[in-house]
């Protein structure tokens, strides 16, 4: 793992576009144990999340989207779980509401950038994870986690028209 194709994903190593905390209308997350069930699990509890909130026509979008980052931290930012099981569940989903936007942010112990795979063949089954989530998401990037927290954080933005 040489650290030469970091250069070219600096632009996604950023933090979330300024958002006032302060401001969330509403805010939801759920831990999610170290096992591909999780993905439909995430789905499941996105859309009853959803339910409750405005989110207008950006639904399908925001469950494709939370789909793919959780199936991404679950196949290549958790290693295998150690014979004891892990202590905490390794990937948290979180999802904010401000008024006009909606951020969906996927916790897991990887310190490793995400990385659109390089590929041509758009019929692939797997691969194209990034590749969605670029295409429904507004905007998209990932921090490192600070403080005592280990791993890395991959957040996508959507802007959401809601009748008001």
């Amino acid at each position: 793992m040489g650290t030469n194709g970091s250069t070219m994903l600096k632009p996604l190593r950023q933090g979330l576009p300024p958002l006032d905390p302060a401001a969330v209308s509403d805010a939801a997350s759920c831990a999610l144990p170290a096992r591909f069930e999780a993905v439909r699990e995430a789905r499941r509890f996105t859309r009853c999340t959803l339910e409750q909130w405005d989110v207008g026509d950006r639904f399908d979008d925001i469950c494709l989207v939370v789909s793919e980052l959780v199936t991404n931290a679950l196949r290549h930012a958790v290693p295998a779980a150690p014979r004891g099981g892990a202590v905490h569940p390794p990937v948290r989903l979180h999802l904010m509401r401000w008024t006009e936007r909606l951020v969906c942010a996927v916790r897991d112990p990887s310190h490793e950038s995400p990385a659109p795979r390089e590929s041509d063949d758009f019929s692939a089954e797997s691969g194209r994870g990034l590749f969605l989530v670029d295409s429904f998401a507004d905007s998209w990037g990932w921090h490192p986690l600070a403080g005592t927290l280990d791993g890395k954080v991959v957040w996508a933005l959507f802007r959401l028209h809601t009748a008001t």
